[in-house]
């Protein structure tokens, strides 16, 4: 049994030691599957702030964070149906769910997913108002998730790790996926960093400069569905509107300019 490194340290040593040990990491002195709990749960955290403030600053700057909320809470259907159909596969057990994450995961994805597209059908096909069209997928889907838990799933026991997490649950693979989301964020902000700007404040001038608005509209929501769902496991489906807002706004406290506003959020969003 390998002894935590951190055994005895104090608040200082334990921030000192752990950045030499992430310095050591990324020389590939010390290897990733050696990493202790601590280390892996504080990297997920800082993974999760910096993915979620970054995709933030979009969905305050074009008024999207109530899509934000509403994706959060019709992941309750993805969980339930999964739960009802791969119930006989998979032999979960009547106390509880008993099935791969992994598959309860792909589930709250394609949930958000559809959620995103019914909520574009509305607003750009039917002509509902963005926000009568986002709080009338959300209210259904939402309903049809809380009716099939209550009918059909009265033993399935959506814990406190759904609503907020299990930081002491997390684990390498984990971090991997959180590490995935936050890059790709990171690179898809970088790549298209001029036109998120113009799309966000005129989507008329990014029309008539070649851009199309509701590509990046639909990118923006496909990132925020896939952040979302990474981070389920660190700080459930809640507490993630929390790193969605807060970071970009406390970082709008400090600057106007686009350009730091993107470089400040994500440090604000991983120290949190």
């Amino acid at each position: 049994m390998i002894m935590n490194p951190y055994w005895g340290k104090d608040f200082f040593e334990f921030f000192s030691l752990l950045f030499l040990r992430l310095v050591r990491a990324m020389k590939g002195d010390l290897d990733f599957c050696d990493l202790a709990s601590d280390e892996v749960q504080l990297l997920v955290l800082a993974g999760v702030g910096i993915s979620t403030s970054l995709i933030g600053n979009l969905l305050i700057l074009k008024r999207m964070t109530m899509l934000a909320n509403a994706l959060s809470h019709t992941i309750l259907l993805g969980l339930v149906s999964a739960y009802l159909f791969l119930f006989p596969l998979m032999g979960a057990s009547e106390e509880g769910i008993g099935m791969d994450l992994n598959l309860l995961m792909a589930a709250a994805f394609f949930t958000s997913l559809f959620t995103v597209l019914s909520t574009e059908f509305l607003k750009r096909v039917a002509k509902v108002q963005e926000d009568a069209s986002i709080g009338l997928v959300f209210t259904t889907l939402f309903a049809l998730g809380i009716t099939a838990l209550t009918l059909f799933a009265r033993n399935l026991h959506l814990e406190a790790d759904a609503v907020m997490g299990n930081v002491d649950a997390l684990h390498l693979h984990d971090l991997k996926l959180v590490g995935f989301v936050a890059l790709l964020n990171a690179v898809v902000m970088l790549l298209f960093f001029k036109e998120w700007k113009i799309t966000a404040f005129d989507s008329r001038l990014a029309a008539s400069l070649g851009f199309c608005p509701l590509l990046f509209d639909l990118l923006l929501l496909f990132q925020t569905a896939l952040t979302l769902v990474g981070a389920f496991r660190a700080v459930g489906v809640f507490l993630v509107l929390a790193l969605l807002v807060f970071p970009p706004l406390a970082a709008r406290r400090l600057t106007h300019n686009l350009g730091r506003l993107f470089f400040l959020s994500p440090l604000l969003g991983a120290a949190a």
